[in-house]
Order: structure tokens, then C-alpha cells, then sequence
């Protein structure tokens, strides 16, 4: 995510920010009500732009006239389905999977592909640095606050530096976009261009603490457990609340996660509540982000330059999967995204599940990640499904949450059924873990139908939580070399990899 870089991008302070707002909410509100027309012209653009290209050509782009010839054409891939492509474009052909070269490489980690290389190119850019703008301006708009614009703000991410591969700048998205921030907006801009280089993680933000600890910090952005951990260092240095410290700090800007099992370690920190952006950027393309304050969900991007399809999750694994556009969708159905992008990537598996919560705008919210779950006996339990279980027994309870995950224990070493074993490290923990655990195995069950009924049937036994000592998963995370930057905690495995170098 880079929303500070988008914000610099935006060129204006406060005394201007408000008309500007009101003009970029009303285009945005036109592109919503026109949705479903964008995207069709943006799904024949895109096959028109590439139709010259190797995988064009490669497929038959000539013959794609609607979404039937579309979808018989270009098949559904993952990073790896297009790696044949991709490696082409890296050692430098040209017009392999869009005309030209790519104007950078977004270097992420993926889990099974290792170092993934994301095409953007010049037509793909432009969004990402508009969207994140647009969604400051929708703020600004809605909610009349534009102080902000005018103190310090920071993003916590990764190193800007840029390595080289065959004469295209290669590196991680926020790097690449903190390059399109205009010299003279970058006095207000933090870190430092040097701190933010650093590549040790907890020396980073050592060095981000002393910077800012007494500058007058407005806007603070990140995924929501890096956050934490600077806040917990300037709480340290400070011996006072964030709020405290950073007494015009109104607007906390956050993606990557769900915010919530977060919400009350970092409430605690900031001694209080501060209004919250959720955006959702990724490599791939910038696909939505929250218009409002008042209602849920995120509003999906429609004319960025990416045409989205939906596959049901139930249908995803089937031989011939279901796959639909925009109008097609259901409410409350959970889908797997499917983009097709002016960056070159096409039927490309991006592997989030979203379901759409709105049609009139189309709203969205991010439900988990099609590889994250555990169906190890045919219950299939989601990212969506543990964190509300999780999340609504510790609200009851008062009990704060630092990070959890969950793995399948198939053959438990004292013998007897099989469980769900939770690895929890809590702030606050529970009087009883036991009672605690029960309450959070009823909420599962009811809501996912396929584990309530292994329960029933003596396939499983009830969950089972292991409370793990203060700074686990942030250890575990240094071990990995994950620590800080875009990296996140899976909250599932079908396997108990991450939970053995858990415990160690």
C-alpha cells in the first residue's frame, strides 16, 4: 500500500483540498453508477490494446468479440500459469503481455512462487497513484476534514531503493510509487529518504521513532501489526499515549489485513479512536477502496483499467468452474477475483476472496485467501469465518487479541479425535482458555454448517487454543525474514508448517 505517496501525489494543502475533494467525489460517484458499461469497453480495450502481443496472438485475440469468446480464450492462471510469459518480458523481450516493456517490476512474496515480479506499466501507473488519491479526497469530502493535508504523515514500508533488471527499475510497490512524489511535497514526508532505506526492520523503526517523536504526525498509514510495533516504540521513548504524542494525529490509513482483530490493541495504544481509511492496492492493480465512512464495504474500482471476474469459491476447484462479470454477482456470495488488467496480466488468479456486501455501488469486502483455509476432512473454514469467531467471543469477554493463527491437527500426539489447534497470542488474555475456547468452537459452528456437522458426527472434537508467550509470531516472523514491510501473518494452513516454525 501507498496512499502516502498518493497523497503527495495530490498536490495540495488543506485551504485547497476541499473543492478538489468535492469535484474527484462526484467523478467517482459517476464511475459507480456506470459500472457495468466500463467494464465491458475496459475488457475490449484491453483484448484490443494486446491483441498484437505473444499472448495475444498466442490467444487468438483477433477472434474475442464478448465475454463468451473471452472466457473461451484465455484460460484462468496463477503467477505460475503465466510464468512462461513473464520470464520472456524479465529477460527483456518486448510486447509479450502488453505492447512495449514494463515500465517497473513490483517485486513481491508469494508462497509458492518465491520472489514474484508483477508487471506496471505506463498505461497501469497512472491508477495506482489516482486511486489512493481519490480515496483521500472521498474522505476529505464526506467528512470535511482536510488538517491533516497540512502536518507530517508517514507510511510504514518497505525500502524505496530500486535494483536494476535488464535496464527496468525493479522493486516493491511503495518504492516505486515514492518515486513519482514530487521533490517539493516531500517536506512533508516521513521517514527520512535514508531511514526509509533501512532494510533491518526493528532498526527502522528505531530510527522512525527518533525522527518523529516530536514532529506533529496527522496521518499514519500501514498494515495494522507493523503499526503496532511503532507504536509501541514511541510509547517506549514517550511513556505516553499516541494521542499524546501526536496530538493532531486524526486519520489512520490501513490495507493488507482485516483491521479488526487489531482494532483494540491499537485503540489501547492511541488512547482512543481516530477515523480509519481502508484501501485495497496491490501490484496487480488498485482495486478498491473505502468511499465512505458510513457504509460498509469497499467500492471496487471499475474504471481503472482492470476487468474483474468472479469465480464462486465453491466452483473454484471444480474442472469447469463458473465465471462470471460484474452483473452477474450475488450478494453475500463469496468469490475468488479474477483480474484482467492494461499492466498485461489476463485471466490472472490474483488468490483474494471478496464478497460483495453492495450492487448499487458495488461494494466489496475482502473475506480471506483462496490457498488460507483448512479443509483437511471436507469442513472448508475460511479466513472470514475464524476471525468472526475469534473476534465476537473476545469482544464479549473483553479480551484483547495480538495475532492467531490455525492449523489442522490430524493426529494429535495424546491420542483421540482430531481438532482445529488455535495459536493465540493475547494482550488480555481469558480468565478460563478452556471456557474461552468453547465459546469460540459454538460461534464456528454456527457458522460454517460442513464443521458444526463433523463435530456432531465424532469426525472432529472441539478447537483447541494454545495461549503462546508475548512477541511469538513477531519472533517467528524475524526467523522467516518477514518481518515488517507488507508482510502478514496467514490467519489459516491446511498443513502444520507455519505452526511447527511457530513453536519452534
Amino acid at each position: 500500500m501507498t496512499v502516502y505517496a498518493h497523497l503527495c501525489a495530490m498536490g495540495l494543502k488543506s485551504f485547497l483540498a476541499k473543492p478538489f475533494a468535492s469535484l474527484i467525489a462526484a467523478c467517482v460517484r459517476r464511475d459507480s453508477h456506470n459500472a457495468v458499461q466500463d467494464q465491458h469497453k475496459i475488457m475490449l480495450h484491453l483484448i484490443q490494446k494486446a491483441g498484437e502481443t505473444r499472448f495475444g496472438q498466442d490467444h487468438l485475440f483477433a477472434k474475442i468479440h464478448n465475454y463468451a469468446s473471452f472466457k473461451s480464450q484465455i484460460p484462468i492462471r496463477d503467477y505460475e500459469g503465466l510464468r512462461t510469459y513473464i520470464d520472456a518480458a524479465l529477460d527483456g523481450a518486448l510486447d509479450v503481455l502488453w505492447p512495449g516493456r514494463p515500465l517497473y517490476w513490483s517485486k513481491t512474496s508469494g508462497t509458492t512462487s518465491g520472489i514474484k515480479y508483477i508487471p506496471i506499466t505506463k498505461d497501469s501507473i497512472p491508477y495506482h497513484i489516482r486511486s489512493a488519491r481519490n480515496a483521500l479526497l472521498c474522505y476529505i469530502h464526506e467528512t470535511g476534514n482536510a488538517n491533516f493535508v497540512n502536518g507530517k504523515l508517514i507510511f510504514l514500508s518497505g525500502s524505496p531503493e530500486l535494483e536494476d533488471k535488464n535496464g527496468i527499475p525493479v522493486g516493491r510497490l511503495s518504492g516505486i510509487v515514492n518515486h513519482h512524489i514530487p521533490a517539493y511535497l516531500r517536506t512533508n514526508q516521513m521517514p527520512s529518504y535514508d531511514t526509509n532505506c533501512i532494510e533491518d526492520w526493528e532498526f527502522k523503526v528505531d530510527r522512525i521513532v527518533e525522527e518523529t517523536l516530536h514532529q506533529n504526525m496527522t496521518l499514519i498509514s500501514g498494515i495494522p501489526p507493523w503499526v503496532q510495533m511503532y507504536f509501541d516504540k514511541l510509547q517506549e521513548k514517550g511513556k505516553k499515549t499516541i494521542k499524546q504524542i501526536f496530538p493532531d494525529f486524526t486519520l489512520f490509513v490501513y490495507g493488507g489485513v482485516n483491521f479488526e482483530p487489531y482494532r483494540a490493541r491499537l485503540e489501547s495504544s492511541i488512547g482512543g479512536k481516530v477515523n480509519t481509511l481502508e484501501t485495497y492496492p496491490a501490484s496487480e492493480g488498485f482495486i478498491a477502496f473505502q468511499d465512505s465512512q458510513k457504509e460498509k464495504g469497499l467500492l471496487l474500482m471499475t474504471n481503472n483499467g482492470i476487468f474483474y471476474e468472479f469465480i464462486p469459491v465453491d466452483d473454484f476447484y471444480k474442472e469447469n468452474p463458473t465465471r462470471i462479470m460484474l452483473q452477474d454477482i450475488e450478494l453475500n456470495r463469496n468469490y475468488v477475483l479474477i483480474m484482467n488488467t492494461n499492466a498485461g496480466l489476463f485471466g490472472y488468479n490474483i488468490g483474494d476472496t471478496i464478497k460483495f456486501v453492495s450492487k448499487e455501488p458495488y461494494r466489496i469486502v475482502v473475506t480471506g485467501r483462496i490457498k488460507h483455509f483448512i479443509s483437511a476432512f471436507g469442513e472448508h473454514v475460511i479466513v472470514e469465518e475464524v476471525e468472526h469467531a475469534i473476534l465476537t467471543v473476545a469482544a464479549n469477554q473483553n479480551i484483547r487479541i495480538t495475532e492467531f493463527t490455525v492449523a489442522p491437527q490430524v493426529s494429535p500426539p495424546e491420542g483421540g479425535l482430531p481438532y482445529h489447534e488455535w495459536f493465540v497470542e493475547f494482550e488480555k488474555a481469558p480468565v478460563s482458555l478452556e471456557t474461552f475456547a468453547q465459546e469460540v468452537d459454538e460461534v464456528l459452528q454456527q457458522k460454517n454448517i460442513y464443521y458444526r456437522d463433523l463435530i456432531a458426527g465424532k469426525i472432529l472434537r472441539t478447537l483447541v487454543i494454545r495461549a503462546l508467550p508475548q512477541n511469538s509470531f513477531i519472533n517467528y516472523m524475524r526467523t522467516q525474514g518477514k518481518l515488517g514491510g507488507q508482510n502478514k501473518v496467514p490467519r489459516l494452513s491446511n498443513d502444520r508448517n507455519l505452526v511447527n516454525g511457530l513453536i519452534g
